[in-house]
Parts: C-alpha cells; sequence; structure tokens
C-alpha cells in the first residue's frame, strides 16, 4: 500500500514514517501535492502553526477537498486534523475545510498540552482494540466541531473536553500523536492502513 505524507513545511515527519512503515505501508514523504494526491492514502501530519500549514497547503486546499470529499482515505494528525477544519483562533488562513467547524485555543490554566491523557473512544473500527487508552497529546488548540456527530474519540485535559478524534467520510483526524503513543499509537496506523485496505 502506497502511503503519502503531506509535507507542507511541518516537522516530524520521520518518526511518522517509520511508524507507518512498521504497520506494513510503503511510505513516501512528498511536496509535490499531485504525486502526493495519486497515493492508495494520504497523511496530514502535525507539527507546527496552523497559519504556516495553511499558506504551505492553499495551492492544493481545492483539490486536496475534492479528493478527500471523492473518498481518498486520509489521517490528519495533530496539526494535520485541525487543518481538516474551516479556521483556526491560532492564525490567519483557511483550512480545508471538509468538516465544518473552527479550532480553539485550549480552555485548561496551562497550555500546551503535553504528555499522555486518556482518550475514550467509541465503536469507530479506527479505534479497533485501543478503546480506553493514554496517547500522547501536544496541543494549545482543539477543534470544536459544528456538529458532534463526527466525533468518534474524545479527551479531557484539565476540564477542557475536546474532539481527540472526528472522521468524514474516509477521513479521520486525531488530535493525538500516534507515532508518539508506543503499541496503542502503532495499532491505531496498523487499523487506518486495514480501513483503507
Amino acid at each position: 500500500m502506497r502511503v503519502a505524507i503531506l509535507d507542507y513545511g511541518t516537522g516530524n515527519l520521520h518518526s511518522l514514517a517509520k511508524a507507518l512503515e512498521r504497520s506494513g505501508a510503503q511510505v513516501s514523504i512528498e511536496t509535490d501535492p499531485v504525486t502526493a494526491l495519486s497515493s492508495d492514502a494520504l497523511i496530514l501530519p502535525g507539527v507546527g502553526a496552523f497559519a504556516e500549514a495553511a499558506a504551505g497547503l492553499a495551492p492544493c486546499v481545492a483539490s486536496l477537498r475534492e479528493a478527500l470529499i471523492g473518498g481518498l482515505p486520509c489521517l490528519g494528525i495533530c496539526l494535520g486534523m485541525q487543518l481538516l477544519f474551516e479556521g483556526s483562533d491560532e492564525g490567519a488562513g483557511a483550512g480545508i475545510g471538509l468538516i465544518p467547524g473552527h479550532v480553539r485555543r485550549l480552555r485548561a490554566r496551562r497550555v500546551p498540552h503535553m504528555g499522555w491523557n486518556a482518550v475514550q473512544a467509541g465503536s469507530d473500527p479506527i479505534f479497533a482494540g485501543i478503546e480506553r487508552e493514554h496517547l500522547y497529546f501536544a496541543n494549545s488548540f482543539a477543534a470544536e466541531p459544528a456538529e458532534r456527530s463526527g466525533v468518534v474519540a474524545w479527551t479531557d485535559y484539565d476540564g477542557d473536553a475536546f474532539p481527540a478524534a472526528v472522521r468524514h467520510g474516509r477521513t479521520w483526524g486525531v488530535q493525538f500523536h500516534p507515532e508518539k503513543s508506543g503499541a496503542a499509537g502503532l495499532r491505531l496506523l496498523e487499523n487506518f492502513l486495514g480501513e483503507v485496505a
């Protein structure tokens, strides 16, 4: 299975690529969106700021949205999940707009949220075998979907409940970092690849 990680100027690409390879994928890191969109599945990685990432995606955002609506399997991770929404309080620029809603600053006493946090997942197959696990987060912002029906997992940090994962068709977004979440994170990546297959 050919999986493309779209490099739009964020970090943490190589550890993510290694985690996907361990899960059985043939991985490439692509700066060319056309090449990335011709893969079997797409990964939107996530270390960085929304405005920078949105600017990097701007030239291809329409074709990217069209591909996701058309059924190209996609996993957005952390910032990559936030980019699936319309915009963010973190900075200027438009997201992909696949999922209606906005990204807001965490309502917690201590920000950023760094470390392991409990995730309560529903029945979505991407969470098979990892319904109640602690996964690794590194975020100051959280998605606020217009509708809760697309939320497939929740977490709570310092009294602020927010989506840990969302789904729209064959696109998933996770606020945590599966590549840093040990065996549970690898299982999630394997589940994603299984859904793609």
